[in-house]
C-alpha cells in the first residue's frame, strides 16, 4: 500500500495535479470549462478532481458514498479557501440535486459500480442540454486493473495481472500472502464488477448517450504525479483492436453525450 492511500490529503492534492493539467485541457478540446458552470463528480472522494473547476470558478459539487471521504473534502476546501458544495449519499438513491449540470465527472469510479448500464443511463438526469459526460476508468485486464495495488503486502502489490486468475486462485493467493479479510473483499468485489472497454462501449450503446470522445492512454496521465513517468497516449493502431488494446490501456479517457 502507497501512503497516498492512508495520508488523503496527499491523494487529494495529487488528483487536484492531475485534474488541472489533463483532466479539465482534455474536456475543453471538446467543451468549454468556464467560470458559472455546473460541474458535478460522482464518487468524488476528497474532491482532488474537484478543486481545480472550483478554481476556475465553476459551480462544483460531489456526491460519495462514504461519508469519511465527504467530510475530508469538506476540509480540504476550506482549507484551500475554495468554494464547493459535497452530498454524502449512493447516486441511485439521491432523489434530486438542486441543479444540472454543464460537466459531468466519474473518474475511477466506473469499475467499482454492479449495475452499470442503470447508473450510465441515469446520468442523462443531471446533465443540461449540450452538456457533457467525462468517464474514466483502467481497463479490466491492464497489468494492475485488478487495484491489487492498495494490499499492504510489497510483494503482492507489485504482482502485475494476478487480478486475471481464476476467483479461487486469486482469493488463495491473496490468503497465502495474509492480506486482511476487508482488503480480500474489495479485491473481489473489483473482480466481479470490472469492466473493459468493448463491455463499456457496449453499455453505452444501450443508453441515451452516444461516445464524443475516446482516449486511450498507455501511460496513465495520473502516473506523472505518482511514479514521475510522463503520460504516453496508446499507439493508434493498437487501440483500435478489441481485447488486445484492454491489456495495454491503464486508463480509458471517455467524452459522452446525449443522443441526438
Amino acid at each position: 500500500m502507497q501512503d497516498r492511500h492512508e495520508n488523503r490529503n496527499i491523494y487529494f492534492k495529487e488528483l487536484s495535479i492531475t485534474s488541472r493539467n489533463y483532466f479539465i485541457p482534455y474536456i475543453q478540446c471538446w467543451h468549454p470549462v468556464e467560470a458559472t458552470m455546473n460541474v458535478l463528480e460522482i464518487g468524488c472522494g476528497e474532491g482532488g478532481n474537484l478543486l481545480p473547476f472550483s478554481e476556475i470558478g465553476c459551480n462544483t459539487t460531489g456526491v460519495d458514498l462514504a461519508e469519511s471521504r465527504i467530510k475530508d473534502a469538506r476540509t480540504f476546501f476550506n482549507e484551500s479557501h475554495t468554494k464547493g458544495e459535497f452530498i454524502a449519499s449512493d447516486i441511485f438513491k439521491l432523489k434530486k440535486l438542486n441543479r444540472s449540470f454543464d460537466i459531468i465527472i466519474c473518474h475511477d469510479v466506473l469499475e467499482h459500480i454492479t449495475r452499470k448500464e442503470l447508473f450510465l443511463s441515469d446520468l442523462s438526469k443531471y446533465l443540461k442540454p449540450q452538456g457533457i459526460v467525462f468517464i474514466s476508468f483502467p481497463a479490466w485486464q491492464m497489468p494492475f486493473g485488478g487495484h491489487q495495488q492498495i494490499c499492504r503486502n510489497r510483494i503482492l502489490s507489485h504482482l502485475p495481472f494476478i487480478h486475471l486468475l481464476p476467483v479461487s486462485i486469486y482469493r488463495l493467493l491473496l490468503k497465502v500472502f495474509k492480506v486482511d479479510a476487508d482488503c480480500i473483499k474489495e479485491l473481489l468485489s473489483i473482480k466481479k464488477t470490472s469492466v473493459s472497454i468493448e463491455s463499456f462501449e457496449r453499455l453505452i450503446r444501450k443508453t441515451n448517450l452516444s461516445i464524443l470522445n475516446r482516449q486511450l492512454w498507455f501511460i496513465n496521465p495520473h502516473y506523472e504525479i505518482k511514479f514521475g513517468l510522463p503520460p504516453y497516449k496508446l499507439n493508434h493502431t493498437i487501440s483500435q483492436i478489441p481485447y488486445l488494446r484492454d491489456f495495454a490501456s491503464t486508463s480509458c479517457f471517455y467524452l459522452l453525450k446525449e443522443k441526438e
